[in-house]
């Protein structure tokens, strides 16, 4: 409660030891998530009702001084109320933020019931992240708790840029889908084609180079040595989740990962192209570059990044999702693409990861290599599909 009114107190360090006498059996795991939430709750709303009653009355009289007036606050106020809201869910896991979500919040009038619904949520969910991570923690808390710490700080700041990003695009969809193309035009300015191509080319190719600047990052880690700790708290982490009563089910579930499933994969796909593709015969042949290309990047990397069922795993069903996102309409099946290659890579890298057949960071490593392989590919696909189509109508 007081570090939500900004006071500079500890609130990680009490929590994730909160959670290591839960461990020694000295507290109830459920009743301190239960307090602990409360308690952060009270903060935040005092911190809000602080903000609410004296923010306004101060920036109005002061902000001009320091480049916020009434103006400059009104614009960010518009903003907040539209976006600010579910930044709190994910707020409380940055130091700094946290502390003033509350108060910025009151002062730009942000609704109460509104603010209420997700600055609690978001209260509970970090509450309950850092006592279960103290409670999985155990006699480590010590050793690991402040690379932990690291890492959910670095994942609430990549969540809260993809989300800025996300409400950005939403607003301004049609002019920076009218950018991408008429940059795109500039390239291919000697081909026609339709909008929605040049639209996908230009997405896979912000996909690639995202994928490509992780993988620069992660050869620079490797080259300094960095994974020794992210390994280590990974793999306790996962055998501390998951105990020897999941082998079975694990050596199942990190066949998804094999040949056993992926060529299965493979033909059902062909299967589908030849029936419901577009371009069927450049379809089928990506996909056939996807899998034995893939399998020779694999071999090339497999000195640096042994990650062959991961990257597989990930470029082969993310191929198979691909098309059927891009030509299947319905929604659902859309969102039931996407969800169920991430929910079937992370299963396979967890597997891995609880067998000891890989390190943590060979798991992401292929993530990250198979992601620059299939972003190239939907690339050349839609590259070859657009001069294909060029072809036929100049015919």
């Amino acid at each position: 409660m007081l570090e939500l009114i900004a006071l500079p107190l500890p609130g990680e360090f009490i929590m994730t030891y909160a959670g290591l006498i839960v461990y020694e059996g000295q507290l109830n795991w459920f009743i301190c998530i239960l307090v602990g939430g409360i308690g952060t709750c009270i903060g935040v709303t005092i911190s809000y009702w602080i903000g609410y009653r004296l923010g306004t009355p101060f920036f109005e009289k002061y902000g001009t001084r320091f480049h916020f007036g009434p103006d400059k606050l009104r614009s960010v106020s518009g903003w907040y109320q539209r976006y600010g809201n579910r930044l709190l869910l994910i707020s409380y896991f940055i130091p700094g933020v946290r502390h003033i979500t509350g108060l910025f919040s009151g002062t730009t009038r942000m609704s109460f019931r509104q603010y209420a619904i997700y600055a609690y949520s978001g209260a509970f969910i970090w509450v309950s992240t850092f006592i279960s991570l103290g409670k999985l923690l155990g006699p480590k808390w010590e050793i690991y708790h402040h690379a932990i710490n690291r890492y959910l700080i670095l994942i609430g700041i990549i969540l809260i840029a993809i989300y800025l990003c996300i409400q950005v695009y939403r607003k301004k969809k049609k002019q920076i889908r009218d950018q991408m193309i008429g940059i795109l035009n500039q390239s291919f300015e000697h081909y026609r084609s339709m909008g929605k191509v040049k639209f996908i080319i230009i997405a896979a190719l912000a996909v690639f180079v995202l994928f490509l600047s992780l993988l620069i990052g992660l050869i620079e880690d490797l080259l300094a040595h960095e994974f020794a700790v992210f390994d280590e708290v990974t793999q306790f982490l996962i055998h501390r989740i998951f105990d020897q009563s999941w082998i079975g089910t694990m050596n199942e579930i990190s066949l998804l990962g094999s040949y056993i499933y992926l060529v299965p994969v493979f033909i059902l796909t062909s299967v589908w192209i030849s029936f419901k593709g577009k371009d069927r015969f450049l379809e089928l042949k990506i996909l056939v570059f996807v899998i034995l290309g893939g399998l020779g990047l694999n071999e090339g990397l497999r000195l640096w990044f042994p990650s062959q069922q991961t990257m597989l795993s990930f470029s082969v069903y993310g191929f198979a999702a691909y098309l059927l996102f891009r030509h299947y309409g319905g929604i659902f099946v859309r969102i039931a693409a996407v969800l169920g290659v991430i929910v079937i890579c992370l299963a396979v890298g967890i597997s891995l990861i609880f067998l000891n057949v890989q390190y943590p960071s060979d798991v992401t490593s292929g993530y990250i290599i198979g992601g620059v392989w299939l972003s190239m590919n939907v690339i050349l696909l839609e590259i070859y599909r657009m001069l294909l189509n060029f072809n036929k109508d100049s015919a």
